[in-house]
């Protein structure tokens, strides 16, 4: 993967800003990137991944302080996990706040939330300044792209208004998501990082 392009960075900003969705490399693959303030960007997701509604997207931040705009609470299991795997590719299930747009939590009263460890979705998340959508790029049930061309071309040339040119990611499985509504955390979703180094951690390892 090519190291972030400031131009690029910015120009996925602005079309960010402007309310479109891009393409952008994650730690394993590319995301669809929408600001989490602009609802038809989100609605826009669904329709082009072919998502069933009730599939919350997934949320990645830049900071830790961004979480506050949107969790409720952070549990002390999530503390343990936050400070042992991230920035990385572990996706935590928050109490959603008040007021979150329907997509990002599934109406389920949960958001999930990753800080980031690819050094273009950091970029362009600080330079934004607030959390945008991280959902695989890729059509619903299909594996998902891991590269400008392959975006294109399980999308379709104009499905996105911006894909960043950063050559290819590694590929490889999607990130952990675990719900730290509960105690013990429980394991929704097993991806990147062992979910026995997730528990472990937390003093509850099987």
């Amino acid at each position: 993967m090519l190291p972030p392009d400031q131009d690029a960075v910015k120009k996925a900003v602005f079309v960010l800003k402007k309310g479109g969705v891009i393409a952008f490399p994650t730690e394993t693959s590319y995301g669809l990137g929408a600001s989490i303030y602009a609802p038809e960007a989100l609605e826009r997701i669904y329709e082009i991944k072919k998502r069933p509604k009730d599939k919350p997207l997934l949320v990645i931040i830049s900071s830790l302080e961004q979480l506050d705009q949107l969790a409720a609470e952070t549990t002390p299991a999530a503390k343990i996990i936050m400070e042992r795997f991230w920035p990385g590719p572990v996706t935590l299930l928050f109490k959603a706040r008040r007021g979150l747009h329907q997509a990002l939590t599934g109406n389920t009263g949960k958001v999930g939330v990753r800080l980031s460890s690819n050094p273009w979705a950091k970029a362009i998340v600080s330079e934004l300044g607030f959390p945008i959508t991280a959902t695989s790029c890729n059509l619903a049930g299909e594996p998902p792209a891991n590269s400008p061309a392959e975006v294109k071309e399980r999308l379709g040339e104009h499905a996105v208004d911006y894909v960043c040119p950063a050559g290819k990611t590694p590929g490889g499985l999607p990130s952990t998501i675990v719900d730290t509504t509960t105690w013990p955390p429980t394991i929704v979703r097993p991806g990147a990082v062992d979910p026995a180094d997730i528990l472990r951690e937390c003093g509850k390892a099987p």
